[in-house]
């Protein structure tokens, strides 16, 4: 079937998670990405983690469907190769920060002069403008301004964050979602191309819910509540016989009734003041106490039978492994797998959000540092002794 971004050229200037983030989102559904790495080490997620053969696994995951070219953005040609290429670009993924390309020349203001058409997205810690613009900011440091490190972790505990870079990922769906709706006014309806700021504190900001709503009426300030959700009860993991823990999400008033019957507490299920979840969050630890009580005395794999049954939401908490082997993820194909330049078969979340008519496609796999860097410039007019005469000089590799 069609790819629904085919055609769509995009230049990623960005390095590690937000933006090629972004582009590997585009880049699934059809966009053609040129990354420009550095000379040398390239993109320093290539290093990042668990490495083969020098390589990180990560790397195969975040950069399908791209071509990598080795080209010095430090130097006044690598500038100008640069410029050349965003000028036949739709768009221009950045994750530097703010100033940095304005530093070499390749500015939103110059490339927009050169290239109306041309969608920008630039992620960054704190936005392109604000008194925290010029600072570094990373996921963590993002995840901490948006409040999300604050609520994260047990009560009276050092606040915690997940494993993962929540705040860069949050933040290149975000850029992608602007692109998209940058390209639908650029070409549906006739606009140009425009400017997409992205920060990553704002990103993680959007996600938070009630937070800010309940503290501008209230004055409430929401605090850590471990694996509960405060004031959505009842929602929590529960231990088990097993010493596992068991997920249930009893929070919806007909669930509550039944989840309350299946653990024999009739009382409770048939309390009136229980039948909304205005009244069950003011009894929260009892009624997370009275369920905890009842699976404590079963085996996981036996509660998840019955709650089932009972038609309650519950669920194991997963590990890497239990993902890789769990039908429900093969059944929806929700796990691609993808050899590596070496022939490595790595296996990565596939491409989500599935749609019927255009579904995204994996069409290559992760490039070798600067693999198409000749086939690039060849393409963009540049001579074989003029791409020779600039490796020599160290402005492209």
């Amino acid at each position: 079937m069609r790819q629904i971004l085919a055609g769509i050229k995009v230049l990623e200037l960005g390095q590690l998670i937000a933006g090629p983030f972004a582009a590997k989102t585009l880049a699934d559904f059809g966009a053609e990405i040129i990354k420009v790495e550095a000379p040398g080490e390239g993109d320093p997620l290539r290093k990042w983690r668990m490495l083969h053969e020098g390589t990180s696994v990560w790397w195969q995951a975040q950069s399908r469907n791209k071509e990598s070219i080795c080209l010095d953005l430090r130097v006044p040609e690598g500038q100008a190769i640069a410029r050349s290429l965003a000028l036949e670009a739709d768009i221009l993924v950045e994750n530097f920060r703010p100033g940095t390309l304005e530093k070499w020349g390749l500015g939103w203001a110059e490339l927009h002069r050169l290239n109306p058409r041309l969608i920008m997205l630039r992620i960054s810690g704190y936005g392109q403008d604000g008194p925290r613009r010029d600072e570094p900011g990373f996921a963590a440091i993002g995840e901490a301004m948006a409040g999300l490190r604050y609520i994260t972790g047990e009560p009276d505990g050092i606040p915690v964050r997940a494993g993962i870079s929540l705040g860069d990922t949050i933040a290149g769906l975000h850029g992608a979602l602007g692109v998209l709706l940058a390209l639908y006014e650029r070409d549906a309806r006739g606009g140009e191309g425009q400017m997409i700021d992205v920060a990553l504190y704002e990103s993680v900001f959007n996600l938070t819910e009630s937070l800010l709503p309940e503290y501008s009426v209230f004055g409430a300030i929401r605090q850590p509540a471990g694996g509960a959700l405060p004031g959505i009860a009842p929602s929590n993991a529960y231990p088990c016989a097993d010493g596992q823990y068991i997920l249930i999400a009893g929070n919806g008033d007909s669930i509550f009734k039944r989840l309350m019957i299946l653990i024999g507490r009739s009382d409770l299920a048939e309390d009136p003041t229980l039948a909304r979840n205005d009244g069950r969050a003011k009894r929260a630890l009892e009624i997370d106490a009275a369920i905890g009580e009842w699976t404590s005395q079963f085996k996981l794999e036996a509660l998840l039978e019955r709650l089932l049954a009972a038609e309650v939401p519950a669920g194991r908490i997963y590990t890497a492994q239990d993902i890789a082997s769990d039908p429900h993820y093969a059944a929806r194909e929700a796990i691609a797998t993808v050899k590596s330049a070496d022939g490595l078969p790595v296996a990565m979340p596939a491409i989500f959000p599935k749609l019927s008519h255009n579904p995204g496609l994996i069409r290559q796999r992760a490039p070798t540092l600067g693999e198409h860097t000749d086939a690039v410039l060849l393409a963009a007019g540049l001579t074989a002794a003029q791409i020779t005469a600039l490796r020599a000089a160290g402005v492209v590799a």
